[in-house]
C-alpha cells in the first residue's frame, strides 16, 4: 500500500498556516506535517521529516520562499498574496507546480492537491515513460483535458463504476461487472498507467501478494 503524501506548510501567519494544514489533512492520501513559520524552521523540518510536497509563502520573515523552493529539490506549491507577474514567473522558474494567490477558497487548494496526487501516481514508476504519459501527467496537474486517444472506453467506465469507493482485485471487479478476469486486468492496467486507479498489494496467509485496485478521486 502506498504511503500517504507528506506535506509541509510554510507560512509566517500561524492562522493561515493552520487553515492550509487543515485542508491538507482533509484530503485522502495526504498527511499534514506540523506547519512552520520561517525558513529556518522549514529547513529543520525538511531534514527531520522528509516531506514530499511543500506549500510555501513567497515572502517569509527570514528569507525568500521562492528561492527556498528553487533550492529544496522537493515538489512545491507557492501560496502568496503577491499577484505581480515578476513573482509568478520567478516561482514558475523555481519549479513551483502551482501558484495560488491568497486568500483563496479552500476548494482551490484541495483541487490542486488532488491533481498532484494523480500526477504523482502516474509518475512514480521504475519503468520508462512514454511521451503520452508525460503529456497526460502535465495535463492532470494543470487542469487540462486528457487527450482524446485516452478517453475512457465503455468497458473502463463500467469497471470504474463497479469499483466505486472500494478496494478490490481484478477477479472481484470482473465478477461485479460481468466480464472476464483477463479483460478486467487489461483495462485496470490501462487505468493505472493513466493515474485513474491506484494499485496496492494485499498479502494473504500463503502465496504471492494480490494486486488490489482503488479509484483515484479528484
Amino acid at each position: 500500500m502506498n504511503r500517504p503524501i507528506r506535506v509541509l506548510v510554510i507560512d509566517d501567519d500561524f492562522r493561515v498556516a493552520g487553515l492550509h494544514r487543515d485542508i491538507v489533512a482533509s484530503r485522502t492520501g495526504f498527511t499534514a506535517l506540523e506547519a512552520v513559520q520561517s525558513l529556518g524552521a522549514a529547513r529543520q523540518a525538511v531534514r527531520a521529516q522528509a516531506p514530499d510536497l511543500l506549500l510555501v509563502d513567497a515572502f517569509l520573515p527570514d528569507g525568500d520562499g521562492v528561492e527556498f523552493v528553487a533550492a529544496a529539490d522537493i515538489d512545491a506549491f507557492v501560496l502568496s498574496a503577491a499577484t505581480d507577474a515578476t513573482t509568478v514567473r520567478r516561482a514558475l522558474r523555481a519549479g513551483a507546480l502551482a501558484y495560488l494567490t491568497k486568500p483563496f477558497d479552500a476548494r482551490m487548494l484541495a483541487e490542486r492537491l488532488d491533481r498532484y496526487a494523480r500526477m504523482r501516481n502516474l509518475l512514480v514508476t521504475d519503468r520508462p515513460l512514454e511521451q503520452e504519459q508525460i503529456d497526460r501527467a502535465l495535463a492532470i496537474m494543470h487542469g487540462g483535458a486528457e487527450p482524446a486517444t485516452v478517453a475512457r472506453s465503455a468497458t473502463e467506465q463500467l469497471i470504474l463504476e463497479g469499483l466505486g469507493d472500494d478496494e478490490a482485485s481484478a477477479a472481484e471487479i470482473a465478477e461485479r461487472v460481468g466480464i472476464s478476469r483477463a479483460t478486467a486486468q487489461r483495462h485496470l492496467a490501462g487505468l493505472a498507467s493513466r493515474g485513474l486507479v491506484e494499485v496496492r498489494l494485499r498479502y494473504g496467509t500463503t502465496g504471492r501478494p494480490e494486486h488490489q485496485y482503488v479509484a483515484v478521486r479528484r
